[in-house]
């Protein structure tokens, strides 16, 4: 079962106007690509307040200011490609120090044990000290969330401790899957949808968002 407090979901003006451009089926590819960006700035600017401070000293023109720093640990965005790749764009113009891993998943055929989908990593690459970052893992969707259940098992087999979840859309389906497999996770989304139809696509959703942001359809 779900925990309710680890489950965030932010509500901001930008973030219903431009989800709503997404899900209009007439946006086209450019389009798409641009708002996931935009999208994934605004989320950014949210999860990443759990980064910690320390006071420094800096001289400005008039005089000693005492001010604040990020401290502690640097931060990793893991995408899941496809589509998670296209949000890590806007991530980096808030957090340009930022490391990028990437972690490739595939669905490769029906399986009753895992909710009518089982998945295949064929790619993974990640930062050499990603076990002493905080990780973000980004994904467009959340939608069985079998990808985003493989994805955060990999970056656990590191000796990683702080991982968290981005994702634009979310259903019941998917946020109930990762955290049973992973209940000390964080998960944020913009926007939780109804639940998945029988071709498990979110629904009302986007449809297909990696089609969607690559042209590919």
């Amino acid at each position: 079962m779900e925990d309710s407090n680890k489950l965030h979901v932010l509500s901001h003006p930008l973030l219903s106007h431009k989800i709503s451009l997404m899900r209009d089926k007439n946006s086209g590819s450019k389009e798409f690509r641009e708002l996931t960006a935009e999208v994934a700035m605004l989320m950014t600017y949210e999860v990443t307040r759990f980064l910690p401070l320390r006071e420094v000293e800096v001289e400005t023109p008039i005089a000693v200011a005492k001010t604040k720093v990020i401290a502690g640990r640097k931060v990793a965005f893991v995408p899941i490609l496809r589509a998670g790749l296209c949000m890590v764009e806007g991530a980096v113009t808030l957090v340009p120090a930022s490391k990028i891993g990437h972690i490739g998943i595939c669905r490769i055929s029906e399986d009753e044990q895992t909710n009518g989908e089982r998945t295949m990593e064929y790619y993974c690459k990640l930062p050499f000290d990603i076990k002493e970052r905080d990780v973000i893992v980004m994904d467009l969707m959340l939608a069985t969330g079998q990808s985003a259940t493989r994805a955060i098992d990999e970056i656990k087999k590191t000796g990683c401790s702080s991982v968290k979840f981005m994702t634009v859309l979310a259903c019941p389906e998917g946020i109930k899957q990762l955290h049973r497999a992973h209940p000390d996770i964080d998960i944020y989304c913009a926007e939780v949808d109804e639940g998945l139809n029988d071709e498990l696509y979110i629904t009302p959703g986007f449809g297909d968002g990696s089609d969607r942001i690559y042209g590919t359809k």
